[in-house]
């Protein structure tokens, strides 16, 4: 399909929902393909190689919590299932959790960042979260891969039934803004939360195609969480 100039392709390979864009730049750059993937164990060395290349551990977008392990194949399969599972109805009910959809950013075997879309928003997240939040590995950083899984995960978000998105950023986190920016976000306002000084953008859905993996978790109930 043909989306805003870009080729996009939706395939399943291997059981797993990939959605993928050829990305090149100017003649003299590399053309380099990148997946949105459903998370797996197949990336678990590349994913803890990149986990240590965060100082502090913290990765947007993630789902990461106190206490998960990730050091044994066992340990990891057993995060991705607890990541992947849909959400707690209780927790749903109390608004602690969302139904989340989440991605991994990958390059053929690499993995190379996250993002994750949440289906609904609580005051807290409409004040200062927003629908979706995304991490890139900082060697990976640079590439244009943030504005490329952004844009990637749009067609997605039209398919869950929403007609705009929230994202948000700190303030003075200007790559993060400009990301946003080049997706068509739009900023409503800067506003202080209790988690900090934000800029709240809202990105339009009506000239993004929905997916077919958003149509038919959205039919069958099935969401990552």
């Amino acid at each position: 399909m043909d989306v805003n100039g870009c080729q996009w392709m939706s395939m399943d390979v291997n059981g797993c929902q990939w959605m993928s864009m050829d990305v090149c730049g100017d003649l003299d750059m590399l053309c380099f393909m990148l997946k949105l993937a459903d998370p797996a164990v197949t990336f678990h060395r590349s994913w803890v190689e990149a986990k240590g290349e965060w100082p502090d551990g913290h990765q947007d977008g993630s789902g990461i919590r106190p206490g998960d392990r990730f050091e044994t194949t066992k340990d990891f399969e057993a995060w991705i299932k607890r990541l992947t599972m849909p959400a707690d109805p209780a927790m749903l009910f109390s608004g602690v959790q969302v139904n989340t959809s989440r991605f991994w950013i990958v390059e053929h075997e690499t993995y190379l960042g996250a993002i994750e879309l949440r289906h609904v928003l609580t005051p807290i997240m409409l004040e200062a979260v927003g629908h979706i939040g995304y991490n890139i590995r900082p060697t990976a950083r640079g590439r244009g891969i943030a504005t490329w899984a952004l844009k990637a995960i749009l067609p997605h978000a039209r398919s869950m039934g929403l007609t705009r998105v929230l994202l948000t950023c700190d303030e003075q986190n200007l790559p993060s803004a400009r990301t946003i920016e080049k997706n068509g976000g739009v900023l409503e306002d800067i506003r202080s939360t209790e988690i900090g000084v934000k800029r709240r953008y809202w990105i339009d859905l009506s000239g993004y195609p929905c997916d077919q993996a958003g149509e038919e978790s959205s039919r069958s109930g099935s969401n990552r969480a």
